[in-house]
């Protein structure tokens, strides 16, 4: 189990991260989201002992993790700028995992490499950013760790190999009851592999959840009734968001769904429709309920950015 409380870290006259507090628990796999500069990569370089924190603690199975080598045999971190010694190709790596984790698994790093055909002699700095990327994942993954730290980590990778990625970190959650921390810009590429989520803002962390609670606590209602009527006719019931064109509204409620079904069903209305929400819906009003509207549009047009380019 991970506990970090009140964790801040700065540089200089800047504040990265301020009072974050959360709780990641063994054999699960926690997702963070946010747009660049939310601080995301400062995040997990303090939770894996590259920074030194400011104030507050991080503790690893109660253990402190910054300068306790104990503890960061335990881990391994996979940033989103690549480090691989200076003109090393994959034996040379192979072998410098091998002297830092004792448990480091050649069979596991051979039958991965070959899969993906990565050359063993060949220089990564002729690597591709894609192979570059599969190259120092299944470094990590070789190392069995207790837990996996991946920063952007379906960055460069073409569909096919982000889900073999995916079912590779998933094997090692399910299998070793590892836990797995992955940052990411975008909800989509996390939204089917995580169990927790949260979302990171200015250093701050604005909204964390079970993925399955945030599905299924909020659902959509298209609703329409003869005569006018507004907002005011769902009172008793929890509405986030209220949109009505002509005759029909689009509510999204929050409770218990059959409960509230059966409340409307009494209204008589002439439609109703009880839709699923998208994880993006869900984060988007949820966060137009804390004030940050803005910024939640702001990482799905990021997302759509980094999707074209």
């Amino acid at each position: 189990m991970i506990e970090i409380k009140n964790l801040t870290k700065r540089f200089q006259d800047f504040t990265a991260l301020e009072n974050v507090t959360c709780t990641i628990g063994s054999g699960c796999i926690y997702g963070m989201v946010g747009s660049n500069g939310a601080g995301k990569s400062t995040f997990l370089r303090t939770l894996t002992g590259v920074y030194q924190p400011d104030g507050g603690e991080i503790r690893i199975d109660g253990e402190p993790v910054w300068d306790n080598p104990a503890v960061k045999r335990r881990i391994a971190y996979v940033p989103d700028e690549l480090y691989f010694l200076a003109g090393a190709n994959l034996n040379r790596m192979e072998r410098m995992y091998r002297n830092l984790y004792p448990d480091f698994d050649r069979d596991r790093f051979e039958k991965l490499r070959s899969h993906l055909q990565l050359p063993r002699n060949k220089s990564l700095g002729q690597f591709s950013k894609g192979m570059r990327r599969q190259a120092a994942t299944i470094l990590a993954l070789s190392c069995r760790p207790d837990y996996l730290f991946f920063d952007e980590t379906f960055d460069g990778l073409d569909p096919v190999m982000r889900n073999f990625v995916k079912k590779l970190i998933c094997e090692d959650v399910l299998e070793r009851g590892a836990s797995a921390i992955i940052t990411s810009h975008s909800l989509r590429e996390l939204e089917d592999i995580c169990d927790q989520l949260a979302l990171l803002h200015k250093g701050g962390l604005v909204l964390e959840s079970d993925i399955e609670n945030l599905k299924t606590s909020q659902f959509k209602i298209q609703i329409a009734f003869r005569g006018e009527y507004d907002k005011s006719k769902f009172q008793g019931i929890q509405v986030s968001h209220y949109e009505k064109s002509g005759s029909v509204a689009n509510l999204i409620v929050s409770g218990d769904r059959d409960e509230i079904v059966q409340k409307l069903r009494a209204m008589e209305p002439i439609l109703l429709d009880v839709l699923p929400l998208t994880l993006e819906e869900v984060f988007t009003y949820e966060m137009e309920t804390l004030g940050y509207t803005f910024q939640i549009d702001d990482l799905l047009e990021e997302e759509s950015e980094h999707a074209k380019s």
